[in-house]
């Protein structure tokens, strides 16, 4: 179990996360030439945005006094959401190769909120993290079902209708 501080720790940093993906979202949003495809990421990058709010309101540092002004900060470059889709960009991006990204990036934030939500005993905080693992999930299944339309594959949720056809 964490302490308060390391909670406030661990909230600050689930905050810079957010704001990461928000970033990412956006900066794939802009290399994306398939429609769909970028308004699913404009859509996840103001869904992160939100997910950012869920923390800063919990969070009791001072070091981020307006929430507004760290969400418009430049990206941070250092963040591995943005060096990893960079190194894509580098790579020829696509949007197969940035849906597939972002969907290991959903994944692998699931896993870190709710690994962090079973170690905090106060029930508000627990909750804001279940409540964004939750949506995260949402996200990667936002991003799978994107990345089967690209792909033309036939989702699981469609293959009793193209199983009859």
């Amino acid at each position: 179990m964490y302490d308060k501080a390391e909670v406030q720790d661990a909230i600050k940093n689930s905050l810079q996360t957010e704001k990461n993906a928000m970033d990412f979202y956006r900066l794939a949003a802009s290399h994306m030439r398939d429609q769909e495809a970028k308004k699913t990421f404009e859509l996840l990058s103001k869904e992160e945005r939100s997910h950012a709010r869920w923390f800063y309101k919990i969070y009791m540092g001072s070091d981020i006094p307006d929430f507004n002004a760290f969400m418009s900060a430049p990206p941070a470059r250092e963040s591995d959401w943005l060096s990893d889709l960079e190194k894509l960009m580098v790579a020829e991006l696509d949007e197969r190769k940035a849906l597939k990204l972002a969907m290991d990036k959903e994944l692998r934030l699931e896993k870190h909120l709710r690994e962090k939500a079973a170690k905090i005993e106060d029930p508000d905080i627990r909750k804001v993290y279940e409540i964004n693992a939750k949506s995260t999930h949402n996200h990667y299944l936002r991003i799978e079902s994107e990345y089967t339309r690209l792909m033309r594959i036939v989702h699981d949720t469609d293959i009793d209708t193209f199983v009859r056809e």
